[in-house]
């Protein structure tokens, strides 16, 4: 039978979450550093190999709508073993192709069962006790987010030290190791939809009618598109003049992101105890402080690095937020919640990347901080408009 959770999840629960969701989602953004040693090594071209992080970005985001919310349907213990198994299997392959189009399958594979990240952070918010929600989905949250971020400092050293493939075979290792800890250590738990897929598609739909879903993922969206905006400029900043810095080097600021990340369940505490609106005003005003920094010292190495642990604090932390609200609203629903407001966060993150370099393209850094700003300021406006309606209902 099912193991019911009553008092929440135990700490080494939480911390297999957390690192199963990291080293799952780290898949995603492997390819990006090491485009180069691939097309060396398959004689492709550069145009040919830039599709591969594209094709992975979007067989995720195809397994976000087809495949995630069957965690309302199926139990979320078997269903993220299976996915990290062949998720496991497609990295497998990727070491030992020899030719692109071979590449470019296995890519859309990886991009399709690294989805279970998203039935992970629902999973961890289902098992959470009501005053802990917060708390728990920070963490793993947190897990999520080093993953990301280190992805691109650990793919390109091993590809540097050991060829590209090894990679993916290291990494096929790490999510094989993470999936028997998960077996091992997290319960099963009794799925709450009884009806066809086609009605779970639909009624994942129908989630936008959450008035309060609508409001969060807006705000999602508009952080995370900085997010994505920023850390896509600062790679043509500091490549440039007066930094000229190679890539290695510019990975490592990347190392300041994963210590900001630490921030994202300290807020996830402070969520659970707080009123929400008021914390994600505090998150984001700190978001907008980081973007004034990077504006007034673009070439101070201590700004710069100032800047970037300030941005990521405020954006992780009012993720985080933004999760504890939306895990709050039905726990019938969670995989369907969480497609939604994932589809939206990573839509957010596309505009925010182009936005990115057109901003660089035409205006340098300092279009680029404006832009930021444009972003962060539109955040903040609609979350002090939201304030205001709720303290004009309760006068």
């Amino acid at each position: 039978m099912p193991c019911q959770e009553t008092k929440g999840p135990s700490s080494g629960q939480v911390l297999t979450m957390a690192v199963a969701a990291g080293v799952t989602v780290a898949n995603l953004y492997y390819n990006q550093p090491i485009l180069a040693e691939i097309a060396t090594s398959l004689h492709a071209k550069e145009i040919e190999v830039g599709y591969l992080p594209a094709l992975t970005q979007a067989a995720y985001g195809v397994g976000l709508f087809f495949l995630a919310p069957l965690g309302d349907m199926f139990d979320r213990k078997k269903l993220v073993l299976v996915l990290q198994g062949l998720l496991c299997l497609a990295l497998v392959a990727i070491t030992f192709v020899q030719t692109l189009p071979a590449l470019y399958v296995a890519s859309v594979l990886v991009g399709l069962f690294a989805v279970s990240t998203q039935i992970i952070m629902p999973m961890a918010a289902a098992l959470a006790a009501n005053n802990a929600k917060g708390k728990v989905v920070g963490t793993v949250f947190t897990g999520a987010l080093i993953g990301i971020l280190s992805a691109r400092i650990v793919g390109g050293y091993l590809a540097e030290w050991a060829g590209w493939r090894s990679v993916y075979g290291v990494s096929a290792g790490l999510v094989l190791a993470a999936t028997i800890v998960f077996a091992a250590m997290l319960p099963q738990r009794a799925s709450h939809h009884t009806g066809h897929y086609g009605d779970l598609l639909k009624s994942t739909l129908l989630q936008l009618k959450r008035v309060q879903l609508l409001r969060v993922m807006l705000v999602g969206s508009l952080v995370f598109g900085l997010f994505c905006s920023f850390w896509t400029a600062l790679t043509f900043h500091l490549s440039g003049p007066p930094f000229t810095y190679s890539s290695d080097r510019i990975g490592l600021f990347g190392i300041l992101a994963i210590a900001g990340a630490g921030a994202a369940s300290v807020f996830g505490r402070i969520a659970d105890k707080r009123h929400p609106l008021r914390i994600q005003i505090l998150t984001v005003s700190i978001i907008i402080a980081s973007i004034v920094c990077l504006f007034l010292w673009p070439y101070s190495v201590p700004a710069l690095a100032v800047g970037v642990l300030l941005l990521d604090v405020g954006v992780q932390a009012t993720q985080v937020n933004n999760l504890a609200q939306i895990y709050g609203l039905d726990e019938t629903a969670h995989s369907r919640i969480n497609t939604v407001y994932m589809t939206t966060l990573f839509l957010g993150g596309a505009i925010g990347t182009y936005g990115g370099v057109l901003a660089w393209n035409f205006g340098g850094w300092p279009l680029v901080c404006g832009q930021l700003l444009l972003w962060a300021g539109l955040a903040l406006a609609i979350l002090l408009f939201r304030l205001y309606r709720e303290n004009g209902r309760r006068a």
